[in-house]
């Protein structure tokens, strides 16, 4: 490979962990990105790493706050830097997804539900539920940063494995989440398992985490196969903000040592 492919190759992939970072993140990024749908697909490869990096970013603000605060105010505010990085994207999924099963009858109905930007019932029992559980999980355990580490990119992962599963069935022309990352090639796949499972390195029982982490990709996956015959924008952000609680949970269920 001659030096003028590797500066190519390693600039298209800069390219492509640029718009896997500002599709998932309020972080700035070039003004220069060469973005296209099928570039965004190809990005799906790096959304584990942005996982990363929300962890990290995350871990390192708890590591700073608990000294001063003390550890359950270090948690909420670790939690509301989440936010801010995000632009609570996933929990809008969340919300989304839970007002459309909810509310919906027909498939028609729940996906226009979930396009609707109104908070629903559902959606704000879910969001509840969820950030709750998650306070908690985090207070419960031993190590908090490591916690952090591990469940921020294995959840994004879990996003990524939901589109290898399903077909994409919102649509594009009218749904608020375009641009979505519509399919993944075997090749972005692989990528963002290598990434995504490099966390379970970090933990000592790493068979009870993936366990954990399966069983709620497959069974959200006949949820939202049977409920809406695929997946959406929307349902990727469930699937992510339940994968991490599953994470937090399969963490405590093994005594919360990592």
């Amino acid at each position: 490979m001659t030096r003028a492919t590797l500066t190519q190759t390693f600039k298209r992939e800069c390219n492509l962990w640029w718009i896997a970072l500002g599709f998932f993140t309020r972080l700035p990024v070039p003004a220069s990105l060469d973005f296209s749908q099928n570039h965004l697909n190809q990005a799906s490869r790096y959304f584990p790493l942005v996982g990363w990096l929300i962890g990290v970013i995350l871990a390192t603000s708890y590591w700073l706050l608990a000294p001063v605060f003390g550890n359950a105010i270090a948690i909420i505010l670790s939690m509301g830097i989440g936010f801010l990085l995000t632009g609570g994207f996933h929990e809008d999924g969340l919300a989304d997804t839970a007002d459309g099963l909810g509310g919906g009858w027909s498939i028609e109905q729940k996906l226009t539900i979930m396009k609707d930007s109104r908070l629903g019932s559902y959606g704000a029992l879910a969001i509840w539920f969820a950030l709750t559980l998650k306070f908690i999980a985090l207070w419960q355990m031993t190590d908090v940063i490591i916690a952090l580490l591990v469940a921020h990119p294995l959840s994004r992962l879990a996003a990524t494995m939901m589109m290898q599963l399903l077909p994409y069935v919102s649509d594009p022309d009218v749904s608020k989440s375009k641009p979505l990352a519509e399919k993944q090639s075997s090749t972005d796949a692989l990528i963002s398992v290598l990434i995504g499972s490099a966390a379970l390195l970090l933990v000592a029982s790493p068979v009870v985490v993936l366990f954990g982490l399966v069983a709620v990709i497959a069974l959200l996956a006949l949820l939202f196969k049977r409920q809406i015959g695929g997946f959406t924008g929307d349902t990727l952000g469930a699937t992510q903000q339940l994968s991490e609680l599953a994470v937090y949970l399969c963490l405590l269920a093994n005594g919360g040592a990592l």
